[in-house]
């Protein structure tokens, strides 16, 4: 088997990991999977209204409007008037709930990767950014 198969081996493995430790988190809080896919938009798009959330998530704005009445009643978002625009609806993460909930579930993940990433140089490290960089572009 070459590198090249080696690594597309290890990637499908790695996001079958994160899919199904995702989904036992999500299940643990009390939610659904695309509820947890939802707070990841959250976390990496910062606040976003229910219309940009369909548009990422692929997904009706009836059910989008579901998964936000879940999290909200979750106590995980909550729905803000927008500032500029009184008829627009922004859809943020409650952060007291995220730090105090979800982040603890995610711990000791967080830390084995922090324990990989520490083992690197910072040639190795470089590396591994630009390839995450490429991969997420």
């Amino acid at each position: 088997m070459s590198d090249r198969e080696r690594i597309m081996e290890s990637l499908v493995r790695f996001i079958a990991s994160v899919v199904l430790h995702n989904h036992a988190v999500a299940q643990q809080l009390g939610l659904g999977p695309t509820d947890s896919q939802f707070m990841t938009l959250l976390d990496v798009h910062g606040p976003l209204t229910p219309g940009r959330l369909a548009e990422l998530s692929g997904l009706t704005s009836g059910t989008v409007t579901g998964v936000i009445d879940r999290l909200e009643k979750a106590g995980f978002v909550r729905r803000d008037r927008d500032t500029e625009d009184r008829r627009k609806v922004i859809v943020r993460r409650d952060t007291t709930a995220v730090e105090q909930r979800m982040h603890p579930a995610y711990a000791e993940h967080g830390q084995s990767v922090q324990k990989l990433l520490d083992r690197r140089s910072p040639e190795e490290l470089a590396v591994i950014a630009a390839f995450l960089r490429d991969l997420n572009a």
